[in-house]
């Protein structure tokens, strides 16, 4: 065999087995995320935590598409989430994707800053500044501000600030976003896994082709081709 095809034999052999690996990687990594993405089913299944939807496959919310829309407006221009409609599916209404962890999330927080505080002063109280807030019941829209956006030292907005954003909104808010971001990072893994899948196979593809390529010729395929090569043009 001459000496450069024997090089282009290892070069094909070569690709050919980083093809198997890449391949190996990808189902490897497959595996391993179909594993995670089963475990959140069974976690989000356990929790039994469900969207609510019409008889259109619409979602409501507290039995109204018009309750749900102010949610989705949230999320997608307060928030900026690009929501994907697939992943609201209304036959499978458990919260398990990552645009129904997010709007979940987005549910909490719109009723938390869309909602009204009763707070109740036993006594006046007189701020740091001097202001002095008399004893009294007060309705306090929360009118959309979370929790860093109260003035500390206002009696009345301190307690509407610890009424609103209780540890449960808190915990939940944060549940959820785990939730999302793992479902999300599962999205990932089975992108990287077929890239990888695709990516080994074409090199695998290419090291065989190489391989063929430079396989040997045989003295019967050389004479043949030498024949040919000698036949003279018809007049």
């Amino acid at each position: 065999m001459h000496p450069m095809y024997a090089r282009f034999r290892i070069v094909g052999v070569g690709l050919a087995i980083a093809g198997i690996a890449f391949m190996g990687v990808g189902g490897y990594t497959y595996l391993k995320t179909q594993a995670g993405a089963d475990a959140l089913d069974a976690f989000s299944a356990a929790q039994n935590v469900t969207l609510a939807y019409n008889d259109q496959g619409q979602l409501t919310d507290r039995g109204t598409v018009e309750g749900a829309a102010p949610i989705l407006a949230l999320l997608k221009d307060d928030w900026g989430y690009t929501v994907d409609p697939n992943e609201l599916n209304p036959n499978d209404p458990v919260v398990n994707t990552a645009s129904e962890y997010m709007y979940q999330m987005a549910t909490i927080a719109h009723h938390t800053l869309d909602g009204t505080q009763t707070v109740v002063l036993p006594e006046d109280v007189t701020a740091d500044d001097g202001t002095v807030y008399k004893a009294g019941t007060y309705e306090v829209p929360v009118a959309g501000r979370y929790w860093s956006q109260f003035d500390r030292t206002n009696p009345i907005d301190a307690k509407v600030r610890e009424q609103a954003w209780t540890g449960t909104a808190h915990a939940l808010i944060a549940e959820l976003g785990v939730g999302s971001v793992t479902a999300s990072a599962l999205q990932m893994g089975l992108g990287i896994a077929a890239l990888a899948a695709a990516l080994g196979a074409v090199l695998l593809l290419t090291g065989v082709g190489i391989v063929w390529a430079a396989r040997p010729i045989t003295v019967g395929a050389t004479e043949k081709v030498t024949k040919r090569a000698t036949v003279p043009a018809a007049a």
